[in-house]
């Protein structure tokens, strides 16, 4: 009896480590979510003391909201990620397309210069990308901060192996029916690919709602700042130490993408499984 069920013993050790190391790492991981919720609901003084009852009050957001110009913030941010993702979605579209079903010299080469891109990381170019955008004379604008993301390597990587994967019979059945290039792209290529679509948008979202460094180095003024660095220039000493009302307006900038993932987390994950490397 013992030597058959011995071998099963460490394997259960095993996945009862893993669960546990797991829990470990999920309450780790939501512990400041915990603590920032509860300073931004309760008064400055109950912010380091967990009384259960301590009232419960919404003043350190409107509080925040009045500090500064939030509002702001949130639509410079919303035309950022909108821009850079439209951008995105067509020159990645294009350019994975034309990696498939084109043939023209030098395509693998110019295929791995792609790929290449994906090991540099983007605060290497920073120093270059700050002098590009000084030359063309829109320092201090949404488009500074989109336009060295507007092409991703990662984007044309990910559709391109999708489109790989479309059978050449649906291109040829459209071709017969009269569709040129573009109409084989819109109408067979990029329905088929949808999930896709939604699990590269939501990881473009959240990356450039939570992109900090590029922004900060690139902007100067309300009119341009995204909420990432508002909230830098808010939290900072000169507007004071007060974590009940820097917790609150931390809730408010994250509050969208939580949202979001809380809504379309399902999708976000059946979205990546389906996008599996073929």
């Amino acid at each position: 009896m013992s030597a058959a069920t011995g071998p099963y013993e460490p394997r259960g050790a095993a996945r009862l480590a893993e669960t546990a190391g797991a829990w470990l790492l999920a309450v780790l991981w939501i512990l400041p979510l915990v603590y920032a919720a509860w300073a931004a609901f309760h008064a400055p003084e109950f912010s380091a003391r967990f009384s259960p009852l301590a009232p419960w009050t919404l003043e350190n957001f409107v509080r925040a909201w009045e500090a500064a110009p939030f509002a702001r913030y949130f639509l410079n941010t919303f035309v950022l990620v909108t821009m850079t993702l439209a951008c995105q979605f067509l020159l990645c579209t294009l350019a994975a397309y034309a990696f498939v079903r084109y043939r023209f010299v030098g395509r693998e080469v110019v295929f791995a210069l792609v790929l290449a891109q994906l090991m540099i990381m983007p605060d290497v170019l920073i120093v270059e990308n700050y002098r590009t955008m000084s030359r063309l004379g829109i320092l201090d604008s949404i488009p500074a901060i989109a336009l060295p993301y507007v092409a991703s390597a990662f984007g044309i990587f990910l559709l391109r192996q999708t489109f790989k994967t479309v059978p050449k019979e649906l291109e040829d059945a459209a071709r017969i029916e009269g569709a040129n290039d573009l109409q084989i792209l819109a109408k067979v290529y990029v329905p088929l690919a949808r999930p896709i679509y939604v699990a590269y948008g939501l990881v473009s979202v959240s990356f450039h709602w939570n992109n900090f460094l590029w922004p900060l180095i690139v902007t100067n003024s309300v009119e341009s700042r995204p909420l990432t660095v508002g909230l830098q220039v808010f939290a900072s000493t000169d507007q004071g130490i007060d974590w009940s009302i820097i917790c609150a307006a931390t809730l408010m900038t994250s509050a969208p993408l939580l949202l979001g993932f809380l809504l379309f987390q399902r999708q976000f994950i059946q979205s990546f499984l389906r996008a599996g490397i073929r």
